[in-house]
């Protein structure tokens, strides 16, 4: 992850949670949480860019275990003031070099897929699914794109000669930040996916899609 994305994400940490209290994306997030407490209960868990932990608080209710990291320290300061299960452990790591040697039953990225250069996603996918046991499942949650009916920040500002796309968003303190945000068709999912599990399954919400699977 770019050090300008840290940097964002570092400076946000304190607002962060407002993205939770859209009114319109309540019933999404209500049937999400109900969709990954069924998938991961009793599993062993490792969850990536876990931000301030609204996803690992709960998935944390029905697995057996969350070991959940961000990039972002203060993300993570935020993330143990909030979870307070006996059965979480939450560390400052990159995703890239996660300090773990031990496989889990499953892995789960909430709205980190969008943040993933295109042209890195197939080393992204190979470094976390190799975290997972043979037979174990993975989950991404991430945004729909902007259409008349979606939150005004979901808009593009911004695409590179590699196709990714960009979006400038504003926070509270009157910084500005140019901020890597792809949003990927359901197609580009399953082509990305399907060489590393089989049955992947796609749920296309109002504001969110979800993907998962079971490895090979």
């Amino acid at each position: 992850m770019s050090k300008n994305l840290i940097h964002y994400y570092n400076q946000r940490a304190e607002e962060y949670d407002k993205v939770y209290t859209i009114p319109e994306e309540k019933n999404d997030l209500a049937r999400s949480v109900r969709i990954f407490q069924d998938l991961f209960a009793a599993k062993t868990v490792i969850e990536v860019a876990c931000g301030t932990g609204y996803w690992t608080k709960h998935i944390s209710v029905t697995a057996l275990s969350v070991y959940a990291s961000d990039v972002s320290e203060r993300m993570v300061s935020l993330a143990k003031e909030k979870v307070k299960a006996t059965n979480v452990r939450l560390e400052v790591a990159n995703m890239y070099d996660l300090p773990e040697t031990k496989k889990y039953d499953a892995f789960f990225g909430g709205f980190i897929w969008s943040h993933i250069m295109l042209e890195e996603i197939n080393m992204f996918l190979k470094k976390v699914l190799e975290l997972i046991k043979p037979n174990g499942v993975f989950a991404f949650i991430d945004s729909k794109p902007k259409d008349k009916t979606t939150h005004d920040k979901k808009r593009i500002s911004h695409t590179d000669e590699s196709g990714n796309t960009f979006q400038t968003r504003h926070l509270e303190d009157g910084s500005t930040h140019l901020v890597l945000k792809n949003f990927p068709t359901k197609e580009f999912l399953f082509g990305k996916l399907k060489p590393f599990g089989v049955e992947v399954e796609y749920i296309d919400l109002d504001h969110y899609w979800i993907v998962f699977g079971e490895l090979k």
